[in-house]
Parts: structure tokens; C-alpha cells; sequence
């Protein structure tokens, strides 16, 4: 199969033939329809976070099923389905207690001592790598969804939407009429506006340096812009709110923010910080804001229990209430992927979309 292949970091990725097995016991075999480009691949890129190279990249992804192992009961060949990070093993501890995004269990990867599922000595990423032609996947890395969701938006549902909308509901579990700031207005930034106001949030702030930006977190149901490269946004944020909103979400990864968000907060305001902050740095807030009973918390992908959520998250778009027909700036083709990351980089999009050939 052709498949993007990182083989070292701040290089551009290769697209190369890399064999793939066949699904065993509990394996599925997905073709891929369509890819997220996603920022969080890029931290991998430019190393800051590590993986073991070289591998195929790509996570947030839709296909169909190809073939499935001899213990799959759930899906069958023909089935639409949507990927996600969040691979759970059902059992474990987290699993159990209702967090299976916090899953740690390796038994949904092949033992060491197994063929692996990628050839050539390429890793396999997060147990999806979805930059590729087809996939092969434990079977609790994915969940079936309509077949008249087309699948370049049902793509984005895999990351940016599960991990931006989930924040808000399900990390935060913002209150109606509540007020929300969100920083960074990416994929992942839009659909926390976009979540917050499906869930009735009072006001909703969008801040980012981009104007084009702001107009497009308006249509996704921001109330107020803050132009950051005009007004420093946590002073705007408080003036705005009188004193400052109960919910943030920084949606960049970067350490400046993360602290933005904090410090826009009212007493007992709650932060969370969706980015990924690269490894290795470190946050620093005013202790003694602590005594205003403010939080500061992390999400794991939006804290999901996918294979409930991203449904729902289908049927909001079929009834118009997602809005991932805007976040979708550029369709490329997987010879194109490198151009998808410099114009990430650049900050000209809100999402490019990889799309296979069907």
C-alpha cells in the first residue's frame, strides 16, 4: 500500500509502498477514505514529542472495512467507520471506571514477538498510522457510523471534533448560559466553539492572531473576537466579561497561552488546556490564584467514550448543527501531504483533508 512515511524528524514525509499484514483474532482491515491533517502529527514531525521512527503518521481518519479477524463480532466487511486514538481494551482499570480515553493496556497492539502490522521496519503509529491506503486496527480503535456520512467530514470526528467538542462537554461539562473564551480557532478550537454553542453556552469568546480566523469562529458560534496580535487577550477576555469568563480552552499547544487561559479566568473558573504543550516545558501560574478556587486541567481527547460520542456527533452534522463543511479549508491528495503541513504552519487553514481514491 502507498503510505507517508516520517523516517526522521524536521524532514518531509515519503510516500512509499509499505507492506501490511493480514487482520488476526481481534484485527480489522480498514481502506482509508479521508485524513485529518492534524497539528498534533506535526509535534511529531518537528519532534517535539517523540515516536519511534520510522512510521506512518495520521490519526484522524474514516474509511471501510476491508476484511476483520476471526474473533471481530462488531464490525463486518462493508461497515463505515471512523478511527480514533482513544484504542480501549474494556477491562482495565480506567476502562472500567468510565475513563477508557486514559486506557494503558498494550494488548491492543501485537506482541513483540508477532509479525507486526506494518513492514519495512515501520512503526506503527498510536495503533492507527491513517496516513496510508489501509489501516489495520484492534477492532476497539474504531466505531461504525451511518453510511450517508460522507467520509471527509466524518474524518474530522476522528480528532480535531471528538477532541475540541469533548472539552467542552464532556472535560469541562460547561453549564447553559455559561461563559467560555477559546483560544486558537484550528479544527480543534472551532469545534469547542462549536460545542459550546450546541450546549447553550451565554457567550462565547474566540481569540486568535488570524482575522480571517475570527470571522470563521463567528459563523461556528463565537459571540465576541479578540483580535491577539491587536489587544492583549486576557486583559480584552476580563474587560469583555467584567472580571472574566468560568471556562477557557486553549486549543494551540504553546505555553503562553495555556498560562492566557489561566489568568483569564473569574473565581472558580475552570482552564483546560486541549493543546499539546510540547514535552519537557513547563506551566507556570500565580499560586495565589489558587485561593480563588481556579482550575487548571489537562484533556485527553476531549475525554471521550467514542463509540457513543462520535455517533452523535454524525447526527449533529446531518442535522445541521456541526458545522465541518466550514473547518474543511483544502481536499488534498496523499502526493500532497507535505503542502497540507506548510500550510499548517503558515496558518492559512483550519483543517486540510486528505482523500484516497475510492
Amino acid at each position: 500500500m502507498k503510505a507517508a512515511v516520517l523516517r526522521e524528524v524536521n524532514t518531509p514525509l515519503v510516500i512509499e509502498d509499505v507492506p501490511i499484514s493480514k487482520p488476526k483474532s481481534r484485527e480489522v482491515l480498514v481502506r482509508t477514505a479521508a485524513c485529518g491533517v492534524c497539528h498534533s502529527d506535526l509535534h511529531y514531525i518537528e519532534g517535539k514529542y517523540a515516536a519511534p521512527l520510522p512510521t506512518v503518521l495520521g490519526h484522524e481518519a474514516a474509511g471501510v472495512v476491508e476484511a476483520v479477524g476471526s474473533e471481530v463480532r462488531h464490525f463486518r466487511p462493508g461497515d463505515h467507520v471512523i478511527s480514533c486514538l482513544s484504542v480501549f481494551c474494556g477491562h482495565c482499570e480506567y476502562c472500567t471506571t468510565g475513563r477508557p480515553f486514559s486506557c494503558q493496556n498494550p494488548e491492543v497492539s501485537r506482541d513483540d514477538d508477532e509479525e507486526p502490522r506494518l513492514g519495512n521496519g515501520v512503526s506503527q503509529f498510536y495503533n492507527l498510522s491513517a496516513f496510508a491506503e489501509m489501516m489495520l486496527v484492534h477492532e476497539h480503535a474504531l466505531v461504525k457510523i451511518r453510511n450517508d456520512m460522507p467520509f471527509d467530514r466524518a474524518a474530522l470526528i476522528g480528532c480535531g471534533v471528538t477532541t475540541g467538542f469533548g472539552a467542552v462537554v464532556n472535560t469541562a461539562k460547561i453549564e447553559v448560559g455559561s461563559t467560555v473564551a477559546v483560544i486558537g480557532c484550528g479544527g480543534v478550537g472551532l469545534s469547542a466553539i462549536n460545542g459550546a454553542a450546541i450546549a447553550g453556552a451565554g457567550r462565547i469568546i474566540a481569540v486568535d492572531i488570524r482575522g480571517t480566523k475570527l470571522n470563521l469562529a463567528r459563523h461556528f458560534g463565537a459571540t465576541d473576537v479578540v483580535n491577539a496580535a491587536e489587544d492583549d487577550p486576557v486583559e480584552a477576555v476580563r474587560e469583555l466579561t467584567g472580571g472574566g469568563v468560568e471556562y477557557s480552552f486553549e486549543a494551540l499547544g504553546l505555553k503562553q497561552t495555556s498560562e492566557q487561559a489561566f489568568r483569564m479566568l473569574r473565581a472558580s473558573g475552570m482552564a483546560t488546556v486541549i493543546g499539546m504543550v510540547p514535552e519537557g516545558e513547563m506551566l507556570e501560574i500565580h499560586g495565589a490564584d489558587l485561593l480563588d478556587d481556579k482550575v487548571l486541567r489537562g484533556s485527553n481527547m476531549g475525554s471521550n467514550h467514542f463509540r457513543v460520542d462520535m455517533p452523535r456527533y454524525v447526527d449533529f452534522y446531518l442535522d445541521g448543527k456541526l458545522k465541518l463543511d466550514d473547518m474543511i479549508s483544502r481536499r488534498i491528495s496523499l502526493d500532497e501531504i507535505n503542502e497540507g503541513f506548510d500550510d499548517m504552519k503558515a496558518g492559512e487553514v483550519a483543517r486540510s483533508v486528505i482523500v484516497f481514491d475510492s
